[in-house]
């Protein structure tokens, strides 16, 4: 399955954030709440079970100077390796002239799945976005399978953070070089004007960005833990 989704959000002449593009196609269904405000806010809900082995699945979106928009997800994705074996993938670009902050739900990476996941965020000099990932390591009780994720963001073309994650081999999964056994890893992404300092805690850092913005990481054994961290951070 090939399915492809995109979402505009501008300013009205009230200085509201509208949405003024919404195209979805199954298994991305972009669900508009009927709120009028200074920020949008769209639901990303998964209509089918996705992504399967051999789906590709992409997302555009795109937020005009001043608008603000909240995309959420509404459950936990499952990476499923399907019945063909063949890999999975998924991309999501944003376009930023404004503020955006998508939170996706947890992504669980069940056994014998192969997905490839990318992120690749353009922002305007002033621009803000606020991202959060978070990653499980198979259902309760089984191995995981292959995950590899990319994070590129750049500013007015300017490079501010190029990252790569992947997990799924046991070995290194389980090595202090890796997750550290752990089962769950989260990230927050803040790529802003805001000074944070760098810090650190058992399971969990925070690492300033040379061209400004700031990126947290929690490890922890489930979901609820790593949030928690991640949120106190």
């Amino acid at each position: 399955m090939k399915a492809s989704a995109r979402l505009v959000v501008t300013l009205d002449s009230h200085g509201n954030s509208v949405v003024r593009v919404l195209r979805s196609m199954t298994p991305l269904t972009l669900v508009p709440h009927r709120r009028v405000g200074p920020v949008a806010l769209v639901h990303l809900v998964s209509s089918v079970t996705a992504p399967l082995g051999g789906d590709s699945l992409s997302l555009t979106v795109e937020v005009g100077p001043g608008a603000s928009l909240e995309l959420r997800g509404v459950a936990a994705t499952l990476l499923l390796p399907g019945t063909s074996g063949a890999a999975s993938s998924s991309s999501v670009r944003f376009l930023i002239g404004g503020t955006l902050s998508y939170r996706p739900e947890p992504t669980v990476v069940t056994a014998r799945a192969h997905h490839t996941a990318g992120v690749e965020a353009e922002l305007d000099s002033h621009a803000e976005l606020r991202t959060r990932e978070v990653l499980v390591l198979g259902r309760t009780g089984e191995p995981a399978g292959s995950l590899s994720t990319s994070v590129r963001a750049t500013r007015c073309g300017k490079p501010l953070l190029h990252q790569q994650l992947v997990v799924g081999d046991s070995l290194v999964d389980s090595s202090p070089a890796g997750l550290a056994g752990k089962r769950v890893i989260g990230t927050d992404l803040h790529l802003d004007a805001k000074a944070r300092p760098a810090g650190g805690g058992e399971w969990w850092s925070v690492v300033p960005l040379a061209a400004g913005g700031t990126l947290a990481t929690a490890l922890g054994e489930d979901v609820v833990t790593v949030t928690r961290v991640l949120d106190a951070i």
